[in-house]
């Protein structure tokens, strides 16, 4: 049997060898670091064996899926010390997590710090006796046996018992845990861990089951690694758009209003309004056509595009949904189905495509209260959304486009370094989750792939994260602790226009279906709003920043040269404020730094005679004594370039 190794090494192996003797073969070093193993793309646990040729990756702490075996183990070595210290806990899930892991216990209290001090301790214990851990196969009555004090395993064991098939146990020493896989081969790699945090999770994310105890955690292979993330970690909070953003006062939160719903204030309302005219400026010049819809629709409406079938838990309803004497209205949580109305206005020949359509759009999603963060997740939120209409054939040209005006966007705001692009596919074990057939998705997730490998887009695949109609390309970006989610999204749908009937005439006459594309040009403008914050502390750039110019006189007799001063910038379209407070030079300055101000000018009896002003610029080469006209043209270059 031969295996093919990194570097194209092809070595032969007799049928059986597990992935974790290769790694032996190789080196017992790589074999000591290994937490993992890819064979032909798939990762598998190290014991499992090899009965064909294939292509054969050993995995390390290096490796992201390397690193999810590392912190799985160590979800499961929390797990045995919660036993060991707590027999009474009830266990519930423990997976690895970015970052880290989770498991949650059914506890008679929650919790405390000085619990989690002695659980670290009894996790080293378990490291230092190293543990071997064994895959072991139960039949379900088995299992059923085996986890019969556990009401959450029996839960979860129970979904899969019923397809006969026996079930996947971890033992580890007088230890073992309902779970796939895969695990390290013991516990002794798991040298340094810290438990971060205890707080409340609902079983299953559901708020009408029970509350659970939930303990978060990380591990690495050595301490000076753990010291490192932990020192990064301080460093994120410090960035965290939920700290600066409410210091800074971008935004608030209030309780009677209702959680996942932010009130934007005047400097966080001023970079969004800045940015909706960023894209629809944009968007126009790039041949976009503007509408405004509704943010509700009958249930009648919704029932045509799919999304009362497929999304009705997650939108906001007014009224029964089941009482069919009465009307029943839901808040939009996509602007598809509305703007495909501008398209049904009347009838359409191939000359009108494409047709793109752009929309500043207000949507309302019903998410989960455990999921809002910030202004990250929320349940209300504005998007730059839009959906293009188009010939078959103009499909990959008009895909280029969207795909240029989202990298266009993100390079201007300096966020594309930080973006990955995945490819995100429907899972056709769930068909009950899409619409269309096997054959209409195919057909769909071809073409996207042909066009994103022509493209040269650098992908990963995301299995069962498409859209109910379709699959689509998101492009990812991670918050200051490493949570992921979608910024921007261009998704292909070959199958709503056929529901609403948007037919057009064809150049031969005929009336044919066209395809569509959602997507967003910039995304979430909350989301992006808590990203910049974090990318750059709150000091945005000078074209984003609430307050361009701050202007602080010496003393009241320069007051009425401040204030021409003021009035010249903004005839100039510079937003602009002034400090005539009777408080000390420094403590202005400082103040001004620490709301950060992009330029302050401060003038006194020399400035005034000169007709200048001493510039403190957050860039040192842009600070300075200089005519105000100078300042000026230096300011609208920034502002122009929308320089970072």
């Amino acid at each position: 049997m031969k295996i093919t190794l990194k570097g194209d090494v092809v070595k032969e192996f007799d049928s059986g060898v597990s992935a974790a003797d290769v790694a032996k073969s190789i080196g017992m070093g790589l074999y000591k670091s290994a937490c993992a193993a890819q064979i032909d793309g798939e990762v598998v646990d190290l014991r499992t064996p090899i009965t064909k040729d294939c292509a054969l990756d050993i995995l390390t702490f290096n490796d992201e899926a390397g690193k999810k075996a590392f912190w799985h183990t160590a979800s499961h070595m929390l797990a045995q010390a919660v036993k060991r210290l707590y027999p009474s806990a009830k266990l519930a899930i423990g997976p690895a997590i970015d970052g880290g892991f989770y498991y949650d216990f059914d506890v008679e209290k929650p919790f405390s710090a000085e619990d989690l001090t002695k659980l670290e301790a009894e996790m080293k214990k378990i490291c230092k006796e190293a543990i071997a851990l064994e895959r072991v196969e139960m039949t379900p009555d088995e299992a059923r046996e085996a986890e019969k004090d556990e009401p959450y395993k029996l839960e979860l064991l129970e979904e899969h018992a019923g397809k006969g098939e026996n079930l996947i146990f971890y033992k580890q020493g007088d230890f073992y845990d309902l779970c796939a896989g895969p695990h390290l081969m013991d516990t002794s790699a798991v040298k340094a861990v810290k438990l971060t945090s205890a707080t409340g999770a609902y079983w299953r994310g559901d708020s009408k089951k029970a509350m659970l105890c939930r303990i978060y955690g990380t591990a690495f292979p050595k301490q000076s690694e753990l010291d490192a993330h932990l020192a990064a970690v301080e460093e994120a909070r410090s960035r965290d758009h939920n700290k600066i953003g409410r210091e800074l006062e971008y935004f608030t939160t209030v309780d009677v209003v209702g959680q996942g719903l932010p009130i934007l204030l005047p400097k966080g309302s001023r970079v969004i309004q800045l940015l909706q005219r960023f894209v629809e400026d944009e968007e126009q010049k790039r041949g976009y056509l503007l509408t405004k819809t509704p943010l509700m629709a009958k249930r009648e409406f919704y029932k045509i595009s799919g999304h009362w079938d497929h999304y009705l838990d997650g939108m906001f309803v007014l009224g029964d949904p089941n009482d069919y004497e009465k009307e029943c209205f839901a808040l939009r949580p996509m602007t598809c189905p509305f703007q495909y109305q501008v398209f049904l206005n009347r009838k359409r020949s191939y000359r009108d495509l494409p047709m793109r359509l752009g929309e500043t759009s207000t949507l309302f999603r019903n998410e989960d209260s455990g999921e809002m963060h910030g202004l990250i997740r929320v349940r209300q939120f504005t998007i730059s959304e839009g959906h293009l209409i188009l010939r078959p054939d103009q499909l990959e040209e008009e895909f280029k486009g969207c795909l240029d005006l989202a990298k266009f966007m993100l390079e201007t705001l300096g966020l594309e370094e930080d973006c990955t692009y995945r490819f995100s596919k429907w899972d056709p074990n769930r068909k009950d989750k899409y619409e269309g057939t096997a054959e209409q998705w195919d057909l769909a997730q071809n073409t996207m792939e042909k066009i994103l490998n022509h493209l040269g887009v650098n992908y990963t695949v995301g299995v069962d994260e498409a859209a109910f109609y379709g699959p689509k390309l998101d492009i990812q970006i991670k918050n200051v602790y490493g949570k992921e989610d979608t910024l921007i999204t261009i998704q292909i749908d070959m199958l709503l226009a056929q529901k609403f009937g948007m037919y057009y005439t064809d150049s031969d006459g005929e009336q044919k279906l066209p395809y569509i594309i959602h997507r967003t040009s910039l995304g979430c403008y909350e989301r992006t709003l808590a990203l910049l914050i974090e990318k750059y502390a709150g000091a945005m750039p000078v074209w984003l920043a609430p307050e361009q110019v701050r202007v602080i006189p010496i003393s009241e007799a320069h007051h009425d040269y401040a204030e021409s001063l003021v009035k010249k910038l903004e005839a100039e379209g510079i937003r602009c404020t002034s400090d005539y407070r009777s408080e000390k030079m420094g403590y202005k300055i400082r103040e001004g730094q620490i709301d950060k101000i992009p330029y302050m000018l401060v003038v006194g009896a020399q400035e005034m005679a000169d007709g200048t002003v001493a510039v403190r610029a957050r860039k040192e080469e842009r600070g300075g004594t200089m005519p105000i006209e100078k300042f000026i043209e230096n300011i609208k270059e920034d502002i122009a370039t929308k320089a970072r």
